[in-house]
């Protein structure tokens, strides 16, 4: 599956929404916020442009005429993971829940603050820098923990010798899990480290994710739960025997 726009197209937005004027009102307020806009008003449309033309991320409504936000979102997922913040009618949870499970790595509900779009993006693009040592310029070394190795400079997660597709919002979460192998991790601070922003009441958007990442990397790690939930508190990643390490790459 191919990656996300590179370095030459990491301010370039592409927007899906039939409603023409909240377009045209997005693009004036992201221009102005250093990024370029392209928009289609139809989900086919998206769909093709998505993955022709490799935007450093897509801002996809769910109600579109035709071909649904979903239908755009699986069509996108085939061939690309390309960040994917989808917009919902404010509380359809069911909406929210449904695009989370299909790969979208965030939501925002409508109506919103043109600003808190702004915030959404970028907490999103932090996510897709390369993570580097403070000071050093060195990428951070790869971390093996029983059978998955994650390196963060390419952003690859193997498990064993097969490499697993995780959105960037999956892979960040495993990230954070994985430094703190053994020791819980509140969703609250999960929220803040993955999601970058605080975890609203009733907000699901963490567990979806954490269940993803439960399907695709198997719920089991040797005769242990690979991610347990702590009820009430949050997620711990199980610590094998003898087996969470860091390597230089």
């Amino acid at each position: 599956m191919r990656g996300y726009g590179g370095s030459e197209s990491m301010h370039r937005i592409l927007v899906i929404d039939d409603d023409v004027e909240l377009c045209e009102l997005l693009a004036d307020y992201l221009t102005q916020e250093g990024f370029q806009v392209e928009a289609a008003h139809d989900g086919a449309q998206g769909a093709d442009l998505a993955l022709a033309s490799e935007p450093a991320l897509v801002v996809l409504d769910v109600m579109l005429p035709g071909m649904s936000g979903f239908d755009v979102l699986r069509h996108i997922r085939t061939g690309s993971n390309v960040p994917v913040l989808m917009l919902t009618a404010r509380g359809d949870d069911v909406d929210r829940i449904v695009g989370l499970e299909m790969g979208a790595d965030d939501y925002l509900p409508k109506p919103f603050n043109p600003r808190e779009l702004v915030a959404r993006i970028r907490a999103i693009q932090r996510r897709l820098e390369p993570v580097r040592e403070r000071g050093t310029g060195l990428s951070r070394p790869c971390l093996v923990v029983g059978d998955v190795r994650l390196d963060p400079g390419a952003r690859v997660v193997l498990q064993g010798d097969h490499p697993v597709d995780l959105t960037s919002v999956e892979f960040t979460l495993l990230e954070v899990l994985l430094r703190a192998v053994g020791q819980v991790v509140t969703r609250e601070d999960l929220a803040k480290q993955v999601l970058g922003r605080a975890l609203s009441p009733y907000d699901r958007s963490v567990d979806v994710h954490i269940s993803s990442l439960r399907r695709k990397l198997g719920h089991q790690l040797g005769n242990t739960e690979r991610i347990k939930t702590v009820r009430g508190t949050g997620y711990v990643y199980t610590r094998p025997p003898d087996t969470a390490r860091e390597e230089r790459p």
